[in-house]
């Protein structure tokens, strides 16, 4: 009798903490770098691996840089080369992050939640801390979270030719969506 009661009582201990990290690979991330000159710099990568521990607030990203995708081929070899970003000898890029303010959102109640995120994003072997907001929906059971901000290529030492002259933008809109079931 004490083992059924102990073994039930672990069970529902591990089903909680289970239920508080939610991971997905199908998150997505656009890569928006048009320019007036050529709108053609536009990318999504929709196998990207995403986390999140609900109760820590801690969220991460990873995202293979081959698997961006153009409608332009030309321009998908441009960014996997060596003068953009390098997908052979930087194979992903990452993030990694906190939930500033983790108490004005309940992951179990359906509502919009405003979320300050704070955290390190790798990219072409730089890393560089970034803020942004991202908004957190949650309806029937999952959490969707979405955000958009914009990197300065130079920050991360991205600086192909199509940058300086201008066929790229210096700072592309990055746009990340994931929902966690």
């Amino acid at each position: 009798m004490k083992r059924t009661i102990l073994s039930a009582v672990f069970t529902i201990a591990a089903i909680a903490v289970f239920a508080q990290k939610k991971t997905t690979t199908s998150a997505i991330i656009a890569f928006d770098a048009t320019t007036s000159i050529d709108a053609l710099a536009k990318a999504e990568n929709k196998t990207v691996v995403a986390a999140l521990d609900t109760k820590a607030g801690t969220i991460q990203f990873e995202a293979a840089i081959k698997s961006f995708a153009f409608s332009n081929p030309r321009m998908q070899d441009h960014f996997n080369n060596s003068g953009w970003l390098d997908s052979d000898n930087f194979p992903k890029s990452t993030f990694s992050g906190t939930i500033t303010n983790l108490n004005k959102i309940n992951f179990t109640k359906a509502g919009t939640y405003a979320a300050d995120v704070e955290g390190v994003l790798a990219m072409h072997g730089v890393e560089q801390k970034i803020k942004t907001t991202a908004l957190i929906t949650v309806k029937e059971g999952v959490i969707t979270a979405t955000s958009a901000f914009s990197v300065k290529l130079e920050d991360y030492k991205v600086n192909g030719a199509q940058v300086g002259q201008g066929k790229v933008s210096k700072e592309p809109k990055i746009t990340v969506t994931a929902e966690f079931k």
